[in-house]
């Protein structure tokens, strides 16, 4: 039986002005070893527990040279820290790491106490159950907008954007959701160190076209993303409003091939996303629990 179909996307490279793909670079085509990002030895230790249980297998010191081309003897201290915290341990010949009892008991803890996560989760599923198409709780993180969560449509042909994703700010409908509610400095700071790639022929790049689809976006309370980070792809976003009545971080995004759905088909999605949005805020507002005694 074969399965569904399924798109699989990554991002595309921002176009020249001629509207033609901009040069790769050729020092990205050789591949790099991972590299253990951190201003300080813990954050470089929790990079190598990354590296480590990034795979299903054990490793080595010398198979961790090669991995992160740290020198032996740096990640021999390294792993000896690691050691003795119990986050790693020797199996085998001693001589191979994996994951220690700690480690393993921090992520069974965190999946067992994180139910904000799963309650999130419950409320896109019954969305996408509802409407029929994929759907995305995103956050803003720098100039980018992260997808925390996602949950995929049952429909043939879809885009596959995993969470972790990032996409610009500018040329995404979450993007334009978290811009809009900025003041005009914010944006401006934030935008003015974001260039406005193109992404495609209709991402705006233009700072006073985009000031004006700000405007738009705070007047009806959604954002459209009509082909302007992918092309074939629209997505629609709504503000997941904050217990406070003050800025939120949190959007819902419905996202879909123009094939299935256009601009005008999804503004008639618009009462299940607020829906949703209004689900989602009220379970915020339950985790952060009673306010303290004054």
């Amino acid at each position: 039986m074969i399965g569904p179909m399924k798109t699989v996307i990554t991002p595309p490279a921002p176009q020249a002005a001629d509207g033609t793909p901009k040069a790769p670079d050729p020092a990205g085509d050789t591949p790099k070893a991972p590299e253990l990002v951190g201003d300080t030895p813990t954050m470089r230790l929790i990079g190598l527990l990354e590296v480590i249980a990034g795979k299903d297998r054990r490793y080595s010191l010398q198979g961790l040279v090669q991995e992160t081309g740290l020198p032996k003897p740096t990640l021999h201290r390294m792993l000896q820290q690691l050691e003795s915290t119990g986050l790693l341990q020797r199996e085998g010949n001693g001589r191979h790491y994996g994951i220690g009892t700690r480690l393993r008991r921090l992520a069974e803890n965190l999946l067992l106490n994180d139910s904000l996560h799963g309650a999130r989760h419950m409320v896109l599923r019954q969305l996408v159950q509802e409407i029929g198409e994929s759907c995305n709780l995103t956050a803003l993180s720098g100039s980018e907008v992260v997808y925390l969560d996602r949950v995929e449509t049952a429909a043939p042909l879809r885009f596959y954007l995993h969470p972790g994703s990032r996409v610009p700010v500018h040329c995404s409908a979450s993007g334009k959701i978290f811009l809009a509610q900025m003041s005009l400095a914010q944006r401006r700071r934030l935008l003015s160190n974001a260039p406005l790639e193109p992404y495609t022929p209709k991402t705006l790049t233009d700072p006073e076209a985009l000031e004006k689809e700000m405007r738009r976006v705070r007047k009806n309370g959604f954002a459209i993303d009509n082909e302007e980070f992918l092309p074939g792809l629209l997505c629609i976003a709504a503000l997941v409003p904050s217990g406070d009545g003050g800025p939120s971080n949190l959007c819902i995004a419905v996202q879909a091939p123009v094939m299935r759905l256009d601009a005008t088909k999804a503004k008639g999605l618009l009462p299940a996303l607020q829906r949703a949005t209004l689900a989602l805020s009220r379970i915020a507002a339950d985790s952060a629990g009673p306010a303290p005694d004054a």
